[in-house]
């Protein structure tokens, strides 16, 4: 694997690290600027709904720039959006901060898995998008509990001084190793846009909501039910969020490597074993050692389906392939955010901490049937969905000889 993936992948962690260590510091953010609990909750909320508007938009304004300048520019926004947080005065001032940060988020990961999968040979792609996402998945590893403990042990605003540090980091090496890569010549705003006439996109888009929201309608939860229904003591969620990101990182990386060679059967397994899991979740919530080794799986086999969904998606869209890669990202955001919403509807009906596990379940049964449709659908048009000679698509082969 080429070094300018370590690159991105440092880039990747420290994005990784901030969207998420806000989570564990949220008391100590409420009470530096004299807010609730629930007020200083916006900062993950307007950092959600950031990445969400910010992929396609920074994307979109990035298309006449090449892919590593625009990598350079996210990288600098993002640095500038966590030292305004660090050095905020006012709540106000650090809302805005996390906003600034979180429209590098979508375009920095929908461009560099572009970037990454043209640095490496046509059947090495996924696995060149596994390894930039190692950095997200390390991050919930080792970036989100250090960051947590500092931000509780020496401030909050040390934490976020040190994540844009990681920014620098990540500047410095994508200028240093990312080679120039200029955009096809003839490409233009109007030729991504015409991805999202795909069919077969806006499903891979459509099974990203659904089969990573089966995973947050858990996890966002995960802290009242191991400590009201397992038993755990409230210090033991950080580090069963620990074995959340191992599995996270293994899934990557297994669904990385075998991406490459059979991308759809990977999806048709890693969602269909993704719901029984989150259902038996329901049963095993109860007992602490099933619950632990539960909570692995799920970022496992949750974390398995980026790297071929991702892949999926720059397959689909063909020559003009970074925007949709870039609202994908999104996607993951917006399957957060339905999830989290419709598991806490559910708690709030009266069916307890472990019903959310249920709403994960049929969310990713339902990622699993349009995985089904799109493969039906892809044969009746006689696309296969296997790769030919070299790894790359039928469809690419014939325009080349062409």
């Amino acid at each position: 694997m080429p070094l300018a993936l370590l690159a991105l992948a440092i880039g990747a962690f420290g994005i990784g690290t901030t969207e998420f260590v806000i989570m564990g510091l949220l008391p100590e953010v409420a009470d530096g600027f004299g807010v609730s609990i629930p007020t200083a909750g916006f900062l993950v909320t307007g950092y959600a709904l950031g990445v969400m508007f910010g992929a396609p938009l920074m994307t979109a304004l990035g298309t006449r720039i090449s892919r590593k300048r625009m990598l350079m520019l996210l990288m600098g926004l993002f640095i500038v959006g966590n030292l305004l947080s660090a050095l905020a005065p006012t709540f106000a001032v650090m809302l805005v901060g996390r906003v600034v940060a979180s429209l590098a988020h979508g375009a920095f990961f929908g461009i560099g898995s572009v970037v990454a999968a043209d640095l490496v040979a046509p059947d090495k792609k996924a696995g060149a998008i596994a390894m930039m996402f190692t950095g997200l998945t390390v991050a919930n590893v080792v970036g989100v509990p250090l960051g947590t403990l500092v931000g509780q042990s020496v401030g909050w605003r040390v934490t976020f001084a040190i994540v844009a540090a990681l920014g620098v980091m990540g500047l410095a090496g994508i200028a240093k190793l990312v080679p120039e890569m200029p955009r096809p010549k003839g490409v233009r705003l109007r030729h991504e846009l015409a991805a999202f006439k795909n069919t077969q996109v806006l499903l891979a888009m459509a099974m990203t909501v659904l089969g990573f929201g089966g995973v947050f309608a858990a996890i966002t939860y995960i802290a009242p039910m191991m400590t009201h229904v397992a038993g755990f003591a409230d210090g033991s969620v950080t580090w069963l969020l620990v074995l959340f990101g191992l599995g996270m990182v293994g899934g990557n990386l297994v669904g990385g490597k075998y991406a490459d060679r059979a991308l759809m059967p990977l999806l048709y397994v890693s969602l269909g074993a993704l719901a029984v899991v989150l259902a038996l979740f329901t049963l095993t919530a109860h007992n602490k050692a099933l619950a632990g080794v539960t909570i692995a799986l799920i970022g496992a086999l949750g974390f398995a389906t980026v790297p071929p969904l991702q892949k999926r998606v720059l397959d689909q869209a063909h020559a003009a392939p970074t925007l949709a890669s870039a609202v994908n990202i999104g996607a993951f955001n917006l399957g957060n955010a339905l999830s989290a919403w419709l598991g806490g509807l559910v708690i709030s009906a009266g069916f307890g901490y472990t019903a959310p596990n249920w709403v994960g379940a049929a969310l990713a049964a339902a990622a699993l049937l349009l995985a089904v449709l799109s493969a039906a659908l892809e044969r009746r048009d006689g696309a296969p969905s296997a790769v030919v000679a070299g790894g790359v698509p039928a469809e690419q082969q014939a325009v080349a000889q062409h």
